[in-house]
This record gives structure tokens, C-alpha cells and sequence, in this order.
């Protein structure tokens, strides 16, 4: 993905200069990596929130309750997770925020739940069926409350940035449905 990133910006850096549209570029850099900071800082309090709010649900045993009461549904998605792996609470966490918009704080779940699953993973060098279905999962996820989408239709003056909660929730439940059987359909393939 680096090697991705360092092509995209050497070919525009070289094609301002053939152009002749270095100062362009240069102010198009200066302009849109000031507002990239402001964006993420406006994004810390509901990322502090929510992050704050779910650590204070692992911690209390939330999380871990909830897990035994869906570990029948989740057997289904992730079969091969032992019914006491750390990597059921990590998955919870990282959906629950995701659920609820949360998605840049759900990625630090996300992480410790891929760390788990390559614990229990026989073939270090190979992604297992779980594995795949928690990514495939976590990509599509279903977004009950899109924070940082409203907030951008906020910064950018809509009259009613909330607009999107239903048709968003609804793309994004079909989406994961779909995805999640494409998952379970092609793991019998191979």
C-alpha cells in the first residue's frame, strides 16, 4: 500500500512540474493539510467518547456478557474461535463502535482482534476463514449512527446533516448481509 501512496504522489509532484502548476500544488498541499487537521481534531470528542465508553464496558465485564449471550450467533460467523478467546470481546468491541459511527476508534479493537485470531491460527502465513470474515465484516459494517459523515455534512452547512441516518443504516445492513454470505459461500469453495 506504501509502494501505492508513493506512486500516486511522485507521478502528481512530476506531472505539476511538466505542467508548470507547482505553486498549484503546493498551495492545494498547504490549504487541504491544515483543514486534514482540523477535521481530525473536530473528530477526537466523539472518538474520546465512545472509545471511553467501551473501555468502560470491557473493563465492567459488559462486553464479555454480552459475548456469551451472542457466542451462539457468533459461532456461526467465526466458527473456529474457542468459546474463551480474548478475540470474541475484541470482535464485540470493534462492531459495537462501528454500529454506533464510531469507526476510527473500533480500528485499535480491530487490531487486537486480528492479534488474537493469529494466535489461535495453526498456519501463521495464512489468513484463516475467521479471519477473512471479521475483515469482510469490519469493511462492510453496519453504521446505526454515521458520526463522521454527519459531521462533514455539518462543517459543509447542511440544513439537516442527520438526514442520512435511515438510508445509510439500510445500505449498510444490506451491504454486510450480502457480504456476509459471499464470505460463507466462497469459504466452502476453498
Amino acid at each position: 500500500m506504501s509502494k501505492i501512496w508513493f506512486y500516486m504522489i511522485s507521478i502528481g509532484i512530476i506531472n505539476s512540474i511538466f505542467m508548470g502548476r507547482l505553486e498549484e500544488l503546493n498551495k492545494v498541499i498547504m490549504n487541504e493539510t491544515s483543514k486534514g487537521i482540523e477535521f481530525v481534531i473536530s473528530l477526537i470528542g466523539i472518538m474520546a467518547l465512545w472509545m471511553g465508553i467501551m473501555n468502560i464496558a470491557k473493563e465492567s465485564g459488559l462486553v464479555d456478557k454480552i459475548g456469551k449471550s451472542l457466542y451462539s450467533f457468533m459461532k456461526i460467523l467465526f466458527p473456529s474461535i474457542p468459546k474463551k478467546s480474548k478475540a470474541l470481546s475484541y470482535i464485540l468491541m470493534n462492531m459495537s463502535l462501528n454500529i454506533l459511527g464510531a469507526s476510527n476508534g473500533a480500528t485499535a479493537f480491530g487490531l487486537k482482534a486480528m492479534e488474537e485470531l493469529q494466535e489461535i491460527n495453526k498456519q501463521k502465513n495464512t489468513a484463516t476463514n475467521d479471519m477473512i470474515m471479521f475483515l469482510v465484516i469490519n469493511m462492510s459494517s453496519v453504521q446505526l449512527v454515521p458520526f463522521t459523515v454527519i459531521k462533514i455534512r455539518l462543517d459543509e452547512g447542511a440544513i439537516n446533516p442527520n438526514e442520512i441516518i435511515v438510508t445509510t443504516l439500510f445500505a449498510t445492513t444490506i451491504s454486510t448481509i450480502i457480504a456476509i454470505i459471499s464470505c460463507k459461500l466462497l469459504e466452502r469453495r476453498f
